[in-house]
């Protein structure tokens, strides 16, 4: 694996790029440039295309970074010859013609589609059931406040669309599973990184690691550099 110079972070639906700000200064000491993108959740082709404007300008070899739908995402952007890794974290990573939606559905059940509020222009939110659930069961209230107060509403449209060529077929990729996630079933996401043959950690955490457990991430994306 060449060496990085960037680290891309990429959030999941209902989130923004504040949710790496616990990880984000535990790798200040790498030197590294650390990028943490703020995506679209209105299109996957949208947000990969921000990705890919962040690898463009990424000084070397870049390493991405993925939680939940980023993991969709950076799987759509990552084939981009800069990309020298894939990380992902309690993330989706669809195989070609695959969606967020149809492997959520595939998967063993769980409780998200009845935490979910639509709008009348396709958007999605969680219920305040969701946030303290679902979601993020294992954070303080006051972050979960916090959740629920600044989500992104985010687009059905962009959980339903294909992935086209998947980049962890061409990148090396590892993966944190989050053990006791409620919103991706912990044995989808042991299907996602077994067929990727992702270097796979457990840690027992709710679908969002890089708050409750940013140490773990930290860790994993140290690992992936080697």
């Amino acid at each position: 694996m060449s060496a990085i110079s960037t680290i891309i972070f990429v959030h999941g639906a209902w989130a923004n790029a504040s949710g790496w700000n616990k990880v984000l200064p535990l790798l200040e000491d790498t030197g590294l440039e650390l990028v943490a993108v703020s995506t679209t959740l209105a299109s996957l082709a949208a947000d990969a295309a921000i990705v890919r404007r962040a690898i463009a300008i990424a000084k070397g070899p870049a390493l991405l970074v993925g939680h939940s739908y980023g993991g969709a995402v950076i799987t759509e952007a990552g084939l981009d010859p800069k990309v020298a890794g894939l990380v992902y974290v309690a993330a989706f990573a669809p195989d070609a013609g695959e969606t967020v939606l149809g492997l959520g559905a595939e998967g063993p059940p769980n409780d998200l589609p009845n935490v979910l509020v639509p709008d009348d222009e396709g958007f999605l939110k969680l219920s305040r059931r969701g946030v303290d659930e679902v979601f993020a069961q294992d954070l303080p209230l006051a972050e979960r406040n916090a959740i629920f107060q600044t989500q992104g509403p985010t687009a059905a449209a962009a959980l339903s669309t294909p992935i086209t060529v998947p980049a962890w077929k061409e990148k090396p990729s590892w993966f944190l599973r989050a053990t006791l996630d409620n919103t991706i079933h912990p044995e989808l996401q042991a299907m996602m990184a077994k067929r990727m043959e992702a270097i796979t950690v457990d840690t027992d955490s709710s679908h969002l690691p890089m708050l409750s457990q940013p140490h773990k991430v930290s860790d994993l994306i140290l690992l992936a550099m080697g």
